[in-house]
């Protein structure tokens, strides 16, 4: 540990993580948990903007409908923001996309401040979007600026920092919308975009900072600016082995540019980490999180704890994501990414198989509550330890330059467009089939947990071109003539 702490100490690597970490995926979770708590007031003002605007009361459902958009197009704007990653990196670079980036952020604020004293629930509505925009743009920059900046002997350590400000950014969210901070009524304007001062910030500091070593090798074939971005990151030395590797990995490429969603889905020597990721990503999405965080207001309820508390117990979840997130960006390049993906699956669906039992028990002990309660804490901490912690680095790490925008711009759009259908579908899930829905979430995770166990290759230590050749080896229920990656299912 202590090396690896030297490591990152000796330049300004870790600097640019913290950069990079507030004006990235820090955003995507403050936005995510901020809007939960003035939601009454929200719709109040989105109630006395029509009534001041068309001189009648609005009914109860078009205030839903207005509200509910006004939740929804936080993702619709993040589905698009990760579409755009390739096209937007490739023309402009990982730090000039990021500056863009919160520049646009920056702008969006003026529309949000303005929003309540307007009396204007449409630049409320545009605002929501467009900073879905700039969370999934951003997060998916912030990994890539992460991952093309790391040696390969901590490159899991620094790309799992992006887990960690994404629940950092949601722990402050919580906390910033309590009533004693900025929940009120004539403040959640501010609330909502507070964080982007932190945007600002960064286009301060940034523009000081080198651009990801790898993008300026492999895309741009300037070894010395390459080689000097290492030393300003990472420490005086000739960083002759990295720069080798670059190239290698540049000869196979041959120029191309990046390359597309279709040509990556097209490319068959690639299927295995396409369906790593659809695996993976599908699985977090329908593993039963969005769930835990909507019924975990009535479980802390049904155990006793008053209402004006329960933000409070949510804060502690979201503490214990947080530390969890640190505890794993050590333990990542010692026990490997499989271990961590596969324990944190295998855990999440055991405890979810076990809160099935605890929700049908619920009325046969006072007890059962409060196991419940434990359960519902130890769900977000293998969460928090596992895939929310290992999907990133291993996104980052399995696919050679040309094509890895292209698999961030796949994960963004499975998870974004994972959250809006499990959205849609939990509340009819809910009501057909009660608590035995979080059985079929148990089923989700041990699938993952299998199919990390019996099929994904480790990619701790290893050069994208050797993690390709890994997943190239892999043969189900056969054999090469090569030494290959053994499947038995």
């Amino acid at each position: 540990m202590k090396s690896v702490l030297k490591e990152l100490v000796c330049g300004k690597a870790l600097f640019l993580i913290v950069v990079l970490g507030f004006g990235g995926t820090f955003q995507t979770g403050f936005h995510l948990t901020a809007i939960s708590s003035p939601s009454p007031y929200i719709q109040s003002f989105i109630n006395s903007s029509w009534t001041y605007r068309y001189g009648e009361y609005p009914g109860e459902k078009t205030v839903t409908l207005i509200w509910s958009a006004v939740v929804s197009l936080f993702a619709v704007g993040a589905l698009v923001g990760s579409m755009t990653v390739r096209r937007v990196t490739s023309h402009l670079g990982r730090k000039t996309a990021m500056l863009f980036n919160s520049g646009l952020a920056v702008a969006v604020t003026i529309f949000m401040s303005i929003s309540r004293p307007t009396n204007s629930f449409e630049l409320l509505m545009l605002s929501r979007f467009l900073f879905g925009f700039t969370s999934g743009l951003g997060g998916n920059i912030h990994t890539l600026y992460l991952g093309e900046s790391s040696p390969k002997k901590i490159r899991g350590m620094v790309v799992l920092t992006t887990a960690t400000f994404l629940f950092f950014g949601k722990l402050s969210g919580q906390f910033a919308s309590l009533r004693e901070i900025l929940g009120r009524e004539e403040w959640w304007n501010i609330l909502l975009c507070v964080s982007t001062c932190f945007c600002a910030i960064q286009m301060v500091i940034l523009p000081f900072l080198p651009d990801a070593p790898r993008y300026i090798l492999i895309e741009k074939g300037n070894i010395e600016e390459c080689r000097k971005a290492l030393q300003f990151l990472w420490g005086p030395g000739d960083y002759k082995l990295e720069i080798e590797e670059m190239l290698a990995e540049q000869a196979v490429i041959q120029g191309e540019n990046s390359k597309s969603l279709l040509d990556m889905l097209r490319v068959k020597h690639l299927r295995w980490q396409v369906l790593s990721l659809l695996v993976i990503c599908g699985c977090v999405q329908f593993s039963g999180i969005t769930a835990i965080t909507s019924f975990s207001f009535n479980i802390f309820l049904e155990a006793g704890i008053p209402v004006d508390k329960i933000r409070h117990v949510t804060l502690g979840i979201g503490t214990s994501e947080v530390f969890t997130s640190i505890i794993s960006s050590f333990l990542i390049e010692s026990v490997g990414r499989r271990v961590l993906l596969w324990i944190g699956f295998g855990g999440m669906s055991v405890i979810m198989a076990l809160i099935t039992v605890t929700l049908y028990l619920k009325d046969s002990s006072f007890v059962i509550p409060y196991i419940t309660v434990f359960l519902v804490f130890l769900f977000n901490i293998f969460y928090a330890g596992g895939p929310a912690a290992v999907t990133h680095p291993i996104t980052s790490e399995i696919f050679i330059q040309s094509y890895r925008p292209a698999a961030f711009m796949f994960t963004g759009i499975l998870g974004w467009l994972g959250v809006a259908i499990f959205g849609f579908m939990f509340p009819f899930l809910i009501a057909a089939m009660k608590s035995l829905s979080f059985v079929l979430f148990s089923c989700f995770c041990l699938i993952a947990a299998l199919f990390v166990f019996f099929v994904l290759p480790e990619t701790k230590g290893k050069t994208p071109l050797e993690i390709s050749q890994e997943f190239k080896n892999i043969r189900v229920c056969g054999s090469s003539e090569d030494e290959v990656l053994e499947i038995k299912l």
